[in-house]
């Protein structure tokens, strides 16, 4: 509907435009196949994309931002949408409404994505996998986006990062802010474990808990100060010795 809409708009542009042309020249042509065809050159093959709502930024008076990693700026990635794949989009992740942006063509008007039919996305060399609670049956994690850190023969590690908007009171003043949280997955065959450090993570893995902490040890994996990237190195050793 939008992307009708936006047509129309373009159209009608085309025509005032044309008309004004046509009167100063004398001519009869409206331009209208020209405006048809120019824009459907400028959708090209991402026009499918551009059918879900309008996207609008937050009020500014809310400290940090609703975005993964703290990026603010559209930034091309790449997006499994239906059955299309589309590259170099320029995107961003709202951690907060748990929605993929994306940027028009005219570099202007912003859009969510309807998230039934984002199936993956890649963004800032992380790749978010869409998980859906009806088709994992009982126990299962909420319907979202999961970061996808780890995945190996035998084991997975997601991340569920979000943002929510709090609020202060002080000194009869109203603060708004946005928090952070992030909830770490082992997926180990159809299940997913939840940990919260390095504790957690060996008592998922504790087949092999002996050899891990070795490893921890002998590779100086830093759980407090390099939390994700120790996660991994941990997982990815794990799914080494496992048969």
């Amino acid at each position: 509907m939008l992307k009708k809409i936006l047509l129309a708009l373009v159209i009608t542009w085309g025509i005032i435009t044309n008309g004004y042309v046509s009167a100063q020249t004398g001519t009869d042509s409206t331009g209208l196949s020209l405006v048809i065809a120019n824009y459907n050159t400028a959708i090209g093959q991402q026009s499918h994309l551009y059918n879900g709502p309008e996207y609008e930024f937050y009020d500014p008076l809310i400290k940090g931002n609703a975005y993964v990693f703290d990026n603010k700026t559209f930034t091309p990635g790449s997006v499994k949408y239906g059955t299309g794949v589309y590259r170099d989009i320029p995107m961003l992740y709202d951690l907060n409404k748990d929605v993929v942006v994306v940027l028009l063509y005219n570099h202007f008007t912003k859009f969510s994505l309807l998230n039934e039919r984002v199936h993956e996305f890649w963004l800032l060399n992380h790749h978010f996998i869409r998980l859906n609670a009806d088709s994992m049956g009982k126990g299962a994690l909420a319907t979202g986006f999961y970061d996808q850190l780890y995945q190996g023969k035998s084991v997975g590690i997601i991340v569920k990062r979000a943002k929510s908007i709090q609020t202060t009171t002080g000194n009869n003043t109203i603060e708004s802010f946005f928090s952070e949280t992030k909830d770490y997955y082992v997926k180990k065959g159809n299940n997913y474990l939840g940990f919260s450090g390095k504790g957690g993570l060996l008592d998922i893995f504790k087949d092999k808990k002996k050899e891990l902490r070795q490893y921890i040890k002998t590779n100086n994996l830093d759980f407090r100060e390099n939390l994700e990237q120790a996660i991994v190195s941990a997982a990815t050793y794990y799914d080494h010795i496992t048969n």
